[in-house]
């Protein structure tokens, strides 16, 4: 690493280089790394100097990456990516007062919303921090210990995984949809309702054809109806009335025992998977990331 060292000027030339060619404006990149402009310019002016070529061509009020800057560019931010994520794992192993969770939305919303006051009632020293995508994040990739996955060892074999509830799933509405449209009194009187349907873009979702199909009806019985593409957004629909859907237990439980919605059936679809807590198998879970995956664990049972 000696010649590195000799070759690069500083690790602060690099961070100025990366904002300034992702911005591609010096001032811009200043004001983000609390810099004058000309220290970023400077930097960029003795990386040009240590390399012998030029990184950027001067526009009026902005730059532009030349060729071998691009390249250059690439690199770098490849590079600084896999720095920082490395920086994020080796923080939340020593235990920093954060611990990240990947989650979906719906979970979010519909699982850690209601608990958060529970959360900093019961771990008032760790700050949580929850990070929703539409798709199941490489946790190991994006420095995050912690996710919920749905599915088994078979599913995740990067993963180690603690289970938090069974995938268990049965029809609900609201009392204004029952008011207005009477209750089902059959499974095959779901039929002739109004059936909202969950189109998950991203993760494999029992549908209301397999519902059906597991409770030994027809499935192309299922008539077609409102489709959204959301959870938090199919149960919205429920809470409004438009609509009867699948609900997910421990998604949708509380909001059964509130009354906000009501429970149709005596059928309960159970998958044989079950939703986790998740960690790469190469992340050792210490300090405030395993109280924050034990707690999720123990929340399971309320």
């Amino acid at each position: 690493m000696a010649s590195l060292r000799h070759l690069l000027p500083s690790a602060n030339g690099l961070v100025a280089f990366e904002a300034a060619g992702r911005l591609l404006n010096f001032t811009a990149a200043a004001k983000e790394l609390g810099l004058s402009q000309a220290a970023v310019s400077l930097s960029i002016i003795r990386l040009e100097e240590q390399f012998g070529t030029k990184l950027f061509v001067r526009r009026h009020r902005k730059v532009e990456l030349t060729e071998p800057g691009a390249r250059f560019f690439a690199d770098v931010t490849f590079g600084l990516s896999h720095i920082q994520k490395s920086a994020e794992r080796l923080k939340a192993s020593a235990g920093g007062n954060h611990v990240t969770l990947s989650a979906s939305t719906a979970f979010a919303t519909l699982w850690i919303v209601p608990r958060l006051q529970r959360f900093r009632e019961e771990l008032p020293g760790i700050e949580l921090r929850i990070q929703t995508s539409d798709r199941d994040l490489d946790l190991a990739a994006e420095g995050i210990p912690l996710g919920i996955r749905g599915g088994d060892d078979d599913d995740w074999p990067d993963y180690r995984l603690l289970p938090m509830a069974p995938e268990e799933i049965y029809p609900l509405c609201s009392p204004s949809y029952l008011a207005r449209y009477g209750t089902p009194q059959t499974i095959e009187d779901l039929c002739r309702h109004r059936l909202i349907h969950l189109d998950e873009p991203h993760r494999p979702a029992v549908t209301w054809p397999d519902w059906l199909a597991a409770a030994g009806v027809d499935g192309t019985l299922a008539p077609q109806g409102l489709r959204i593409n959301d959870y938090v957004s199919v149960i919205q629909s429920v809470v409004e009335g438009h609509g009867i859907a699948l609900g997910w237990a421990h998604l949708t439980d509380r909001l059964v025992s509130t009354g906000t919605l009501i429970r149709l059936t005596n059928h309960i679809h159970r998958t044989g998977k079950s939703f986790n807590v998740a960690w790469p198998k190469t992340l050792e879970v210490t300090g405030h990331v395993a109280s924050v995956r034990d707690w999720l664990v123990k929340q399971s049972a309320h």
